[in-house]
């Protein structure tokens, strides 16, 4: 009888413990699901942003990254179920549609059920396992790894009309008077605003050159002093060549750096440019093409509100530069004092501290929301 009570506790155990073992797979297999989802919905968003954010087809990159990304990602080595039709667009708040949504399966309606050890034994041989994730690409209200420089956002050209990168913002006369049909410059969020745009501007050559004066000028930047207790050239070059990862939010008031940057400034592209020498700009593709992801020549660059500093210059402060924006920017080559590049967008972050982010804000934010 001893025998016979150890043999049966004896299966007992041995059941409970493979019945264990099916629980943690479960569970491991259920955090693997909802890893490829995830992974599947921050695809999508990206390639929203980086490639076509109207391409919502199911042979679009949205769709295509986020099916290929979650199928990437594998449950109890196999491939998970996703296609398509697994990849919706929810809208966001507001009604924006600005979301992905990926639904992955390893299910017996999609003919790929996880096996499970002793479950036979009770009757179950599989289980199904699903999961759902949803990212949202969102207007940044900051940034990191800016550069020290920063040129003025796009205004609305009404002295010389259309605009282009030859204009000056002029709005003021010497006596604080706004000069007939002035240009104008409208915040981020609010109507009018001209700023430039990540999906019609993406590709636009621009060339950019230190400022001379005070003259507001689209290809003239201005040099300023970014933060950190360091001072100096050499902490101005370093932080083009490297990323400083101070978080600078919308409006941040940029101190300007005194003397002449220009040197360290060329100095920072060149050394910037040859961290990936064989890097380009794809004509085709319209897009940076790149051995590194990302590649190190794509930055941030600060644009500062033009009316805020125009207000300030015409009050005698030459000084005045609150970020108004910010653009993606691929440095092609530097020739003599002037550096050439493209519009390319660019991720930004959001400051939990700082308010929301204003609807126009070049920079997107992926994250999970769901």
């Amino acid at each position: 009888m001893s025998f016979v009570f150890v043999g049966v506790g004896f299966l007992a155990f041995v059941a409970a413990t493979t019945l264990a073992i099916d629980v943690g797979m479960f569970m491991t297999a259920r955090s693997q699901a909802q890893t490829a989802a995830d992974a599947g919905a921050l695809a999508g968003a990206t390639a929203l942003v980086f490639d076509d954010y109207d391409d919502r087809s199911a042979g679009g990159p949205a769709v295509q990254s986020a099916v290929n990304t979650a199928l990437f990602n594998e449950v109890i080595s196999s491939s998970v179920a996703v296609g398509p039709a697994d990849v919706l667009f929810p809208l966001g708040p507001g009604g924006v549609s600005n979301r992905v949504r990926v639904n992955v399966f390893r299910t017996s309606g999609r003919d790929n059920p996880v096996p499970t050890l002793i479950g036979p034994v009770f009757g179950v041989p599989t289980v199904d396992i699903r999961a759902t994730a949803t990212a949202e690409a969102s207007p940044a209200n900051a940034m990191t790894c800016v550069k020290p420089f920063t040129i003025p956002d796009r205004w609305t050209e009404n002295t010389n009309p259309p605009w282009d990168t030859d204009d000056s913002y002029e709005r003021y006369d010497n006596k604080l008077k706004v000069i007939p049909m002035a240009d104008e410059y409208h915040e981020p969020g609010t109507a009018g605003y001209k700023g430039y745009n990540s999906g019609t501007d993406k590709g636009l050559p621009l060339m950019i050159r230190a400022g001379i004066g005070n003259n507001i000028e689209p290809t003239m930047y201005y040099s300023w002093k970014m933060p950190g207790d360091d001072i100096g050239a050499d902490f101005y070059r370093d932080n083009i060549v490297h990323c400083n990862m101070s978080v600078v939010g919308y409006k941040y008031l940029m101190t300007q750096e005194p003397g002449n940057m220009n040197g360290p400034t060329m100095q920072g592209i060149d050394d910037l440019i040859a961290q990936d020498p064989d890097a380009y700009w794809d004509d085709v593709a319209n897009k940076v093409h790149s051995t590194k992801n990302p590649s190190p020549r794509i930055f941030p660059i600060p644009l500062y509100d033009p009316e805020f500093y125009a207000w300030g210059k015409a009050n005698g402060r030459n000084a005045d530069l609150r970020m108004a924006n910010w653009i993606g920017f691929f440095v092609e080559r530097r020739d003599g004092n002037n550096v050439f590049g493209r519009i390319t967008p660019i991720l930004g972050v959001i400051d939990k501290n700082a308010g929301p982010a204003p609807a126009g804000m070049f920079p997107q934010a992926i994250r999970l929301v769901e």
